[in-house]
């Protein structure tokens, strides 16, 4: 009898360990995308659109399906000024055509939550604290920030974005998006960095649907953009660093 009790109780340990053990995915991707006053309704519509129709491409999809674990986590972020952020969407597990498509259809449901200035440290600090306990674990970690103009508000983005290396995030990647003159230096200079960090440029939100499926897949593969491979877009610099596996458990 004993015996009996001792076994049911391993047996329930293991059980919830397994209940709350980290699913493994190949990424963990954090969308962090900008909706401050410079965007207006239309194209704020375009970007949003832009996200949906890319997780509903078969070349995204499949790309998420021909990695090792066969499945990525994804969380969409609006933000605009110093204290304007918003999860719309949590970290959500796509492992296949369905759970995309699910992904994609919440993405259209998702109502502006800002319209503000433009504060991308603030945002990079309110996202790199999002990695830690979200019940997902992969060797890589990225954040994927779009925005039509440069910080106004907020936090510093370099130190942002240094912050957010050293506390594990492994790469920060960026899409700009508009002509601002000298937009795509500054997200160069401040915002993009880690293991193969790379940066494009959408001419408008028009191109905008394109770049960020381009884009996606090459976060999904690890891959870094060549120029002649991309007609619409500019190619920003490469971040430097050995890949790594986070350890969410010494954060």
């Amino acid at each position: 009898m004993r015996k009996s009790l001792i076994a049911t109780a391993i047996l329930a340990a293991a059980l919830t360990t397994n209940a709350n053990a980290a699913v493994m995915v190949d990424l963990e991707l954090q969308l962090l995308a900008d909706v401050s006053g410079s965007v207006d309704s239309s194209e704020y519509a375009l970007q949003l659109a832009g996200y949906s129709n890319a997780f509903r491409s078969a070349a995204v999809v499949n790309s998420i399906l021909a990695g090792t674990n066969g499945g990525i986590a994804v969380q969409y972020i609006e933000w605009s000024g110093s204290s304007q952020q918003s999860t719309n969407i949590d970290w959500t597990l796509i492992n296949s055509l369905a759970s995309a498509t699910a992904f994609a259809d919440a993405l259209d449901a998702t109502t502006r939550a800002f319209s503000g200035s433009t504060a991308i440290g603030s945002a990079i600090n309110y996202g790199s604290g999002l990695f830690a306990n979200n019940n997902f674990d992969a060797f890589r970690q990225v954040m994927d920030v779009s925005g039509d103009g440069a910080n106004n508000t907020g936090a510093s983005t370099s130190a942002a974005r240094d912050a957010a290396l050293a506390a594990g995030v492994d790469t920060i990647n960026g899409i700009t998006i508009g002509t601002e003159n000298g937009l795509a230096a500054f997200y160069q200079n401040n915002v993009v960095g880690g293991t193969n960090a790379f940066q494009l440029h959408a001419t408008g939100f028009d191109t905008f649907t394109f770049g960020i499926e381009r884009k996606l897949i090459q976060e999904i593969t690890s891959t870094v953009p060549e120029p002649s491979s991309i007609a619409l877009l500019g190619l920003g610099l490469l971040g430097l660093g050995g890949l790594r596996r986070k350890n969410k458990a010494s954060k």
